[in-house]
């Protein structure tokens, strides 16, 4: 049975990711930060645990609650947008928008890489390694850029991809294909009900891209239906 990790599973896009891989007969290793997000997500048949992934001591012990285990992918969904206006921004939303989608992924990434480096073990004759996906955004795209807006937000995508890049430089001659993926402009908490597609939508498309993407020992930049974007 093939395995996935979702860090973030409580809505949205994580959710229905974790949804339509429990629909398909997989193995679904979810966190939440809240426990009652948890125990929903344990009704639904996933295997849960609780994460605050801004608490490097639940990020550790996570690691080695995980520890010996084999992900086909493992997806850092987890990221707040912060401020919607573009003004001046104070410390407070500059700590929470990095911490959560910048150092976060810089506690993780490390600890997730070599669980999918080892998925190729568990078949005999099958290609080492899996899939590492973070949740970017075109938004932290520098070659395609053409707006200012949601600059904090632009920035902690960038960083989180440049944390993604490096890591691949490390992992990914080892098995481990890291994807950085723009989930579209998505109708949830996040998105907005005026967004172009639904949540069902990008996590079919993000699976597809996972499911079909060839392995790479360099990080690739994908849209949710497999279009590259530039760095």
């Amino acid at each position: 049975m093939p395995a996935v990790l979702i860090i973030g599973a409580s809505r949205g896009i994580g959710h229905e990711l974790a949804r339509q891989y429990l629909a398909d007969g997989w193995r679904v290793i979810a966190t939440a930060r809240k426990p009652d997000d948890v125990a929903e997500l344990s009704g639904m048949g996933a295997e849960t645990h609780t994460l605050d992934v801004t608490d490097v001591e639940a990020v550790a012990g996570l690691g080695w609650k995980l520890d010996g285990e084999q992900l086909d992918v493992a997806i850092l969904n987890a990221g707040v947008y912060g401020p919607r206006h573009d003004g001046f921004p104070v410390q407070t939303d500059f700590d929470m928008v990095m911490h959560t989608n910048v150092l976060a992924a810089m506690w993780l990434l490390p600890i997730l890489a070599p669980l999918v480096c080892a998925a190729g073990k568990r078949t005999a004759g099958k290609p080492a390694g899996g899939k590492l996906a973070v949740l970017s955004s075109r938004m932290g795209s520098l070659a395609e850029r053409g707006s200012a807006g949601g600059s904090l937000y632009r920035a902690s995508k960038a960083a989180l991809n440049s944390v993604l890049i490096d890591t691949a430089l490390t992992f990914g001659n080892k098995g481990c294909t890291c994807v950085a993926l723009h989930p579209g402009w998505v109708r949830t908490e996040m998105g907005g009900g005026g967004a172009d597609i639904a949540v069902e939508e990008s996590a079919s498309g993000i699976r597809h891209t996972l499911d079909t993407l060839q392995g790479s020992t360099q990080a690739v930049f994908r849209n949710y239906d497999g279009t590259p974007i530039a760095w």
